[in-house]
């Protein structure tokens, strides 16, 4: 059977987000046995390591940057840092699910933040499909109710800060190696947290939080290959649209290994930021095939 590239696309796009919730749910799993400063900084060890080993086995052992992106490159550096340490101490606190039905609003932040700063067209059918899904997030954290805390803010904070480092990667030139730039990012997490693990103390590191520990750092490569290799083959308007997925894994792995399940209110807001999603890129879709069309009539 020959699989399309679309097709493959839409695996390799599911297979990213379930390895990103699994570690998500492996480094909650955890949570109450060790501190956030000691779990990254272990993970982010192993993962350093990992991505290390993975460029050598695929002969990448370029690990220089460019001099026009070294700036760019420490700017996403913190941007990882803020959005580590602001979702995780959310995802501690917080249901997997919800957590993850805020991270929903990635597309939307992106698409306005582009719009805002770079002056990237968005029309009002996109817009309005923004104006409605940020509204949906407004409605899973619920200001104001009983169940509305600061770990919801947190949520929306790392939300900004994905945001930060996904606009700075859209400004990378094309020589600067995508394994690099991971790898970087990755020393800079570790780092930091290193630095501030004395503050926080260390704990004895059981073998089950180490088995935890070691999962998680392969559920993060995993999910970064994947990540690469889902841009190179089908449509990203078409492949992007199933980054969603991670809201199917949250909720199932929130269900059965920590018991819990979003009120209604939530799932109803998860859904309406997910179709604002889908319409944005559907619509954007729309309008590239227009484009085509009329370059190609033009030629």
């Amino acid at each position: 059977m020959v699989l399309s590239d679309n097709f493959k696309g839409a695996l390799l796009m599911m297979a990213s987000m379930a390895a990103f919730t699994f570690n998500d749910a492996f480094m909650k799993t955890i949570s109450s046995e060790l501190s956030l400063f000691q779990i990254l900084t272990l993970r982010g060890v192993l993962t350093v390591g990992l991505i290390a080993l993975v460029m050598f086995a695929r002969g990448v052992a370029d690990f220089s940057i460019p001099a026009h992106d070294k700036g760019k490159v420490m700017l996403r550096v913190v941007a990882e840092i803020g959005s580590a340490y602001f979702f995780l101490t959310a995802l501690f606190n917080m249901p997997i699910a919800n957590v993850s039905a805020i991270l929903q609003a990635l597309p939307l932040t992106v698409t306005l933040a582009a719009a805002f700063f770079f002056a990237e067209p968005v029309g009002w059918r996109r817009m309005m499909a923004i104006l409605v899904g940020l509204a949906g997030v407004m409605l899973i954290i619920r200001p104001g109710s009983d169940g509305f805390t600061i770990y919801s803010i947190y949520a929306l904070i790392a939300v900004g800060f994905v945001t930060l480092r996904d606009l700075v990667t859209r400004r990378l030139s094309r020589e600067t190696p995508s394994m690099a730039v991971s790898f970087y990012s990755a020393v800079g997490v570790t780092l930091f947290f290193a630095a501030g693990l004395p503050a926080q103390g260390w704990a004895p590191v059981s073998g089950f939080a180490a088995l935890m520990i070691a999962g998680a750092a392969l559920m993060i490569i995993g999910g970064y290959l994947c990540s690469i290799m889902v841009m190179r083959v089908g449509e990203i308007s078409f492949v992007a649209t199933f980054r969603y997925s991670s809201l199917v894994w949250a909720l199932a792995l929130g269900w059965f290994v920590f018991g819990d399940w979003p009120k209604l209110q939530t799932l109803l807001g998860a859904a309406i930021v997910i179709g604002s999603g889908i319409f944005m890129l559907l619509r954007e879709r729309q309008i590239g095939l227009r484009h085509k069309r009329v370059s190609t009539e033009a030629t």
